[in-house]
């Protein structure tokens, strides 16, 4: 399949719906308003909604049915990064190579664009006009997705990650915890709510469920990789950044040859986890061949 065309396919189908479950830019109140659009539209790849599609479509379900759910990770992903970029966590000044949200409309407005951001996605996965879906699976997508984004799950290892930055003494299992948390939930949570969405139990869930725990990992990996490899330019933002603030990454755990092994290992498992499935899940197996090889 021609992953390239494929992306931006679904990337713009997910624009074209974010365009329309988003409050206007003109609706009170406009500053907030507009600082959630600045961020949901500063030129993200996407992957977690693309692959919540994806893993609907393996199953055999429909596109309609799962993209609200698609929009409301990308809601939850924007508001992750808007928080994250803040002066109390990691005080970036750029982000996809434009200026923070709090670069632009200041601190207080950017912690709340962040908290409107995560309200609206549980708005519209509530929502029963938003796509038709039964209401028991609604409610089951529902509680993946926010203990995917809880204490649980991303906010869990964002502690843990800012808890364990600059110290010498962090081991293996400690990046472990901090990778599956912080980033891998939210996209195994958007696999596997796409797969709820598309209908699946037994096995194909739990297989699809498992992809989405590797590459998850995997995802994490190789953005640490990046951060040391990857240009300002590439990434969006500053290059070296991890190291320079001590972050507790794989390269700087196991050293870099052994980290991208692993991100290769990690993605032969998401492979294996699909052996099941036929050609419907192209989607989900180029996408993980994608995440390693990525350039930003």
């Amino acid at each position: 399949m021609d992953l390239k065309f494929h992306l931006k396919e679904r990337c713009q189908l997910v624009d074209d719906a974010l365009e329309k479950y988003l409050p206007r830019e003109d609706e009170l109140p406009i500053s907030v308003h507009r600082a959630m659009r600045y961020s949901v539209f500063a030129g993200g790849k996407r992957v977690r909604p693309i692959l919540l599609l994806a893993a609907c479509e393996t199953i055999g379900g429909e596109i309609g049915a799962a993209l609200p759910a698609a929009c409301a990770m990308e809601m939850i992903h924007t508001y992750s990064l808007i928080h994250d970029d803040l002066p109390a966590m990691d005080d970036d000044d750029f982000r996809r190579g434009r200026p923070t949200n709090h670069k632009v409309f200041g601190e207080a407005v950017a912690i709340l664009a962040g908290d409107a951001l995560l309200t609206e996605a549980f708005i519209l996965l509530s929502d029963p006009a938003a796509g038709p879906v039964d209401q028991a699976r609604r409610l089951a997508v529902v509680r993946e997705i926010a203990w995917g984004a809880g204490s649980h799950g991303m906010v869990g290892g964002q502690v843990v990650d800012m808890e364990s930055e600059g110290k010498d003494d962090i081991d293996l299992a400690t990046v472990q915890y901090i990778h599956t948390h912080k980033t891998g939930a939210l996209i195994k949570a958007s696999v596997k709510a796409g797969a709820l969405l598309g209908g699946a139990q037994g096995e194909q869930l739990a297989a699809l469920t498992r992809y989405g725990e590797v590459i998850g990992l995997a995802f994490q990996i190789a953005d640490d990789i990046l951060d040391i490899e990857g240009t300002t330019e590439e990434i969006g933002k500053d290059a070296g950044s991890d190291q320079a603030r001590g972050k507790a990454t794989y390269p700087a755990v196991v050293g870099l040859a052994e980290a991208k092994r692993r991100a290769q290992e990690l993605v032969e498992l998401a492979l294996e986890s699909l052996a099941g499935f036929g050609p419907v899940a192209d989607p989900l197996r180029e996408i993980a061949r994608y995440i390693v090889q990525r350039k930003s």
